[in-house]
């Protein structure tokens, strides 16, 4: 924590930055442009994939870098007025892969920022033990937990999941496994009463059975499920989970990757309301959105603004990808107003350039705070 101490707050080095690059020119809104259902609030987080490259040109070169750099860019980000912090879980890969002393620590750092997972591969965990860890890294940061969970994305290895012990055995589905997993995860932090106690134990026990400890108030509503196609978008409806949607689809219809995501969630939506849940569901989405406003984010961007949708192949099956939002202020006002799946969310997760550095990826963040999202009216 000395470290921490002897280092500039987020903001005071953000602020030369922002300074240096004036108010770049926003057009009044044009008639219609913002008229998609987009004009409502959003939560805005950023959503870290977490590489380090021992490369000269990787501001994260190491492992210690990126852990570092991720609660610093979550203190950043709090001060800046973004909503949220948010990691992706890889294993086998020089990238963040245990996501709860992270969040812990970033939630000892922050006070009002939602901190999160997009997503933690349930194939790997041990649901028993990852409950622990959930309910105390929650309990630490006041309930901002929200952890997104999923049965994974394409790994480094094959079945990686085998090398920490878990196998779906013979004629069972590893998806099936992940999902079992969860059932188990949701029904422990639920508060479920399950083991028998020692009928002489070192310490006292409460009457009755005994659940896993500690219980965080409240985190079983804060769980989402990455699902990467609509029907898997049913299927976390019926469970009582929020939807997570990520910049892919397993799937691909030949409509456009928003028009499809926009699909997705209102049939998540629809079921949910036939589940007959009580609360109001959340639903992310993620986007890779970056407003040029000087001449680095132009080095870094400007050729991006030509991005357009991706179709290709994940895991034997076909997949559509979204593109890329990169332009001048004015013009993403004008593209993103037509996204319907961001229409149709309550959060946005900005993909960001991790290895660039915090300052850089705060500037990012600070950019879309301060000059889209209020034209918008997500702000």
């Amino acid at each position: 924590m000395a470290a921490y101490g002897a280092r500039l707050t987020a903001a005071s080095r953000l602020a030369p930055l922002v300074a240096s690059l004036g108010r770049p020119r926003v057009r009044p809104r044009e008639e219609g442009v913002a008229d998609a259902g987009c004009c409502h609030m959003k939560k805005i987080g950023f959503l870290s994939f977490g590489h380090w490259n021992p490369s000269p040109q990787s501001q994260a070169r190491t492992a210690s870098d990126v852990l570092l750099q991720s609660i610093d860019l979550a203190v950043a980000a709090e001060e800046v007025g973004a909503d949220g912090a948010y990691f992706r879980v890889h294993h086998f890969a020089r990238q963040l892969a245990s996501p709860f002393p992270l969040l812990a620590a970033a939630g000892a750092r922050t006070s009002r920022i939602e901190l999160g997972t997009g997503v933690i591969d349930m194939r790997y965990e041990n649901p028993l033990y990852m409950a622990e860890d959930a309910g105390a890294a929650d309990l630490i940061a006041g309930g901002r937990l929200q952890l997104g969970i999923s049965r994974g994305s394409p790994e480094q290895v094959v079945e990686g999941y085998k090398y920490f012990g878990y196998d779906p055995g013979e004629g069972n589905d590893h998806a099936s496994m992940a999902r079992e997993h969860t059932r188990v995860f949701l029904d422990v932090i639920d508060g479920r009463r399950f083991a028998e106690p020692n009928p002489r134990p070192m310490f006292p026990n409460p009457p009755g059975l005994l659940g896993i400890e500690p219980q965080s108030p409240g985190l079983r509503e804060r769980i989402w499920w990455g699902a990467g196609t609509r029907q898997t978008a049913v299927w976390t409806a019926e469970q009582g989970m929020n939807l997570m949607s990520s910049t892919l689809l397993t799937e691909d219809t030949g409509v456009s990757f928003h028009q499809l995501q926009a699909e997705q969630i209102h049939m998540f939506q629809d079921a949910w309301r036939d589940a007959g849940h009580e609360r109001e569901p959340r639903v992310s989405v993620s986007r890779s959105i970056f407003p040029i406003v000087n001449a680095t984010d132009r080095a870094y961007f400007g050729a991006e603004s030509r991005s357009e949708d991706q179709v290709g192949i994940i895991d034997g099956g076909t997949a559509r990808f979204g593109k890329t939002y990169a332009g001048e202020p004015d013009q993403l006002v004008k593209d993103l107003a037509e996204d319907e799946a961001i229409a149709a969310a309550d959060t946005l997760l900005l993909t960001i350039p991790n290895q660039l550095g915090v300052d850089y990826n705060a500037h990012l963040l600070d950019s879309v705070l301060r000059y889209v999202a209020p034209e918008l009216g997500w702000r």
